[in-house]
């Protein structure tokens, strides 16, 4: 039975570590910053309480703003310092990155051949 497994790219021992470093590439430069500051050991007397603001703003999803989004955040803050969830806080987040980029390049596809068509069809009608 041949081996079907997909290869991956070799992954370093800490996940948490590897989603900051990707979603650091993927934000833009404000956001960047940011993150690069709350990733510093003196910035846990802020990271724990706006971990666990997310959190809490994440199970309000039915109101305004807020909203479903906020639990990974949260998520991703209080593992920083819980050292049983960087694992799974990592890998979550390296799989939602993941998938986002994997929406950008579909979404970035479809646009493109939506404004071919139309060139095509504004030749056309000439």
């Amino acid at each position: 039975m041949a081996n079907t497994q997909r290869k991956q790219a070799p992954r370093r021992d800490d996940e948490l570590e590897e989603a900051f470093d990707e979603l650091e590439r993927e934000a833009p430069d404000f956001l960047t910053r940011a993150i690069c500051w709350l990733r510093k050991p003196e910035a846990r007397i802020v990271r724990l309480p706006l971990g666990l603001l997310f959190i809490v703003a994440g199970f309000l999803w039915f109101l305004p703003v807020v909203g479903l989004h906020c639990l990974p955040i949260g998520l991703l803050l209080i593992a920083q310092d819980v050292p049983f969830l960087r694992r799974p806080v990592g890998r979550m987040t390296l799989w939602l990155l993941d998938r986002w980029v994997q929406l950008r390049e579909w979404w970035t596809k479809r646009r493109r051949a939506a404004k071919a068509r139309k060139q095509r069809e504004q030749l056309q009608s000439r």
